[in-house]
């Protein structure tokens, strides 16, 4: 019996000791890694990144090229994006994300002419040498909307 109290008593002496550290505050301070910012009256939000965002996400871009497409013999140059870039929306309307400088992105409306192979050919959407999100762009979607916050 004296050895079940004494095993009690250390016991009791242990989670005390524990719960000691739990009047301390946390230091801990949330970031978020996107700061959406939505414009009255506008459909389209700009969203900004942290670094550590860019990082996790690897979201890449590439510019909106002009020229001949593979295939089309005549006809003048034409803008095109990797399909990769485009995104619809369950209206079937067509965007891009453009990235006007680094970590921000908004949101633009296309319309493409046609895709062939992994290229999308454009009949209206930003101007050549605008930079587009090429990896990434769902993740993106997802931050402007919440979609799994």
């Amino acid at each position: 019996m004296h050895h079940t109290l004494r095993m009690t008593v250390v016991a009791l002496a242990v989670a005390s000791l524990q719960l000691t550290g739990c009047h301390e505050k946390s230091t801990y301070t949330k970031v978020e890694p996107a700061h959406v910012e939505h414009k009255e009256g506008e459909a389209i939000s700009k969203l900004t990144l942290t670094e550590k965002a860019m990082e996790r996400l690897d979201v890449q871009t590439t510019p909106v090229r002009e020229g001949k497409v593979e295939g089309e013999e005549n006809g003048a140059p034409r803008p095109f994006v990797p399909y990769s870039a485009i995104m619809y929306v369950a209206q079937g309307d067509t965007f891009v994300y453009t990235s006007p400088e680094p970590r921000t992105f908004i949101r633009h409306p296309i319309e493409v002419d046609y895709i062939k192979g992994d290229v999308a050919v454009l009949k209206n959407g930003p101007p050549p040498g605008t930079q587009v999100v090429s990896v990434g762009a769902a993740e993106l979607f997802g931050t402007e909307f919440g979609v799994g916050h």
